[in-house]
């Protein structure tokens, strides 16, 4: 058995074919994926962002609670490494330049071999001292590598998706004759700046004749109407620059006739807000249905029958995918993985869970069963207390806190009896542009858009409830529980 995992970054749900019929835009491929595989329509994140959500990925159990963005840990089970210890060959490619940094390294070298392709984003890739060229733009100051390396992305072969994506897509070729491996082709877009070339831009004519704008800033969408659109447009033709992408991977599916024996699944980490409740990004608004409501797609081999079909059970890739991946193998999850496998889902939607905790450390705590979404506020005005708990006390970038005030804490269910160090931490907390506080509650299925918040104590508490059953399940620290006010 052989399984393709294609991971995009910040790809938008409501945007995609399979999920608003509506939609403008052009994403022929997803929409040929969603005739080839099982569409979930509940899907959620789980840790984030970015690598909390990748870390989430190689444990198949939730870190926001205890770490934020940081590495794999000497106690973490990492699923990659699992299966190639079971003689299953693991593969990377990728251009999401964070796992090279401070917080990312030591995630690719669980894989048997991994391909890095340069040049996304604030990656410090070309050496060059004179100053970048930069165009009249309203993008955020202080983006200078970003400026240099678009200088070598001109051309369309040059991007670093497109490289990314022919690696993997070599790959695929080199060895669709072989058996037992599984290949992570794993691509930093659509995530800002939203870069790609004319073929697609012409996708989306308009005659705006402002400022570049293709990097909105993580904050208040402030900008004109007219330049909002630009925003959005050039998002748009960078999501159907990945649907071209995943195009050439389906394309090779057909020609290797790997629907007999391979597992595919499409996913993302999260979604990006493009204005939706006043905002740009993610990180510092609530996590609204925009972002934590995700696109998600999986064909078993195993169930063929199930090709077009659409699940509606609650399922959360970032935990669920190394359960899922580890028996497909014929490997069993660790004790540590609170993850489900979801053979059964794709066969007849049965359901693995009731409600689904997410977040970010530090922040608000985030639960939905399914139709309602609860996000829980900090009880105390400065956000304390909070610790990270960690043995890699590695931010995105440099380190995380202050050293000196460390302490070692007793071991946690997963850390395999190491003591992490206790970290002292502030955290963020989000509020909406509205101007709203305290806690949040929505009924996303009559008001998907979350227009309007409840005033509904029952469900507030019920969700309370079995948010700090789950975070019991998790071993989640003490100081969350007080934060939080519940009870531990």
């Amino acid at each position: 058995m052989k399984c393709i995992m294609v991971m995009f970054d910040s790809l938008n749900r409501h945007m995609l074919p399979a999920y608003n019929s509506s939609t403008w835009v052009q994403a022929p491929n997803f929409r040929r994926l969603a005739e080839r595989t099982a569409t979930f329509h509940t899907s959620y994140v789980c840790s984030m962002p970015c690598m909390p959500a990748r870390r989430d990925l190689h444990t198949g159990r939730p870190s926001f609670l205890h770490c934020p963005w940081g590495p794999l840990e000497p106690f973490d089970d990492s699923v990659p490494q699992l299966l190639q210890e079971a003689g299953v060959y693991t593969h990377l490619c990728s251009d999401h330049y964070h796992y090279w940094e401070d917080g990312g390294a030591t995630y690719h070298g669980r894989y048997s071999s991994w391909e890095f392709y340069r040049g996304q984003e604030g990656d410090p890739h070309i050496g060059q001292v004179a100053e970048p060229e930069i165009p009249d733009h309203i993008n955020p100051k202080g983006r200078r590598s970003d400026w240099v390396n678009r200088q070598h992305q001109g051309r369309d072969q040059d991007h670093s998706q497109t490289q990314t994506f022919n690696a993997g897509c070599r790959f695929i070729e080199r060895n669709a004759d072989q058996d037992d491996w599984f290949l992570q082709l794993e691509c930093f877009d659509p995530h800002e700046p939203f870069v790609s070339n004319r073929r697609f831009k012409d996708m989306y004519p308009s005659a705006y004749d402002g400022p570049l704008f293709d990097w909105p800033g993580y904050g208040e969408a402030t900008e004109t109407p007219e330049q909002c659109d630009e925003a959005r447009r050039n998002y748009a033709a960078l999501m159907s620059k990945c649907d071209s992408s995943l195009g050439d991977v389906l394309d090779l599916m057909d020609r290797h006739d790997l629907w007999q024996d391979t597992m595919l699944v499409v996913c993302t980490d999260h979604g990006f807000l493009l204005g939706e409740h006043g905002g740009w990004a993610k990180n510092w608004p609530p996590l609204y249905e925009e972002i934590a409501h995700t696109p998600f797609f999986v064909w078993d081999p195993r169930a063929p029958q199930t090709a077009g079909q659409e699940r509606n059970a609650l399922v959360q890739p970032a935990i669920d995918l190394g359960p899922t991946l580890l028996r497909f193998f014929g490997q069993q999850p660790t004790q540590s993985m609170l993850g489900h496998d979801l053979a059964g889902v794709v066969l007849d939607d049965t359901p693995v869970r009731d409600a689904a905790i997410f977040g970010y450390h530090g922040n608000r705590v985030n639960i939905t069963d399914g139709r309602y979404v609860y996000l829980r506020t900090s009880r105390t005005e400065d956000n304390q207390p909070l610790n990270a708990y960690t043995l890699m006390p590695t931010a995105m970038r440099g380190f995380k806190g202050n050293l000196a005030d460390v302490e070692l804490a007793e071991p946690f269910a997963n850390t395999k009896g190491m003591k992490p160090l206790r970290v002292p931490a502030r955290g963020s907390l989000s509020q909406p542009v509205s101007g709203i506080v305290g806690d949040l509650l929505y009924d996303v299925k009559t008001d998907p858009q979350q227009q309007t918040p409840l005033d509904d104590d029952t469900t507030s508490e019920r969700l309370a409830k079995r948010m700090a059953e789950l975070m019991r399940e998790c071993d989640a620290p003490a100081d969350q529980f007080e934060r939080l006010g519940l009870t531990s």
